[in-house]
């Protein structure tokens, strides 16, 4: 029975880890492309993306008031 448990755990670990590489990929990939968007279109002269990310988040919060 412990042989099953152990297969199991192996199997597990592989999915698991398998499944996070993936999830990463993809987030990263995602937060590049929204860096790259916020840069292009909705950052202004002298302000960072962070800042920009910042400020269009305030400013949507108010719009939605």
């Amino acid at each position: 029975m412990s042989k099953i448990k152990d297969a199991n755990k192996k199997i597990e670990k592989a999915v698991v880890g398998g499944y996070k590489k993936v999830e990463n990929t993809v987030v990263d990939g995602y937060k590049k492309i929204e860096d790259k968007f916020v840069d292009t279109f909705l950052k202004k002269e002298g302000e960072t993306i962070e800042e920009a990310k910042i400020r269009v988040k305030r400013e949507q919060e108010e719009l939605n008031k």
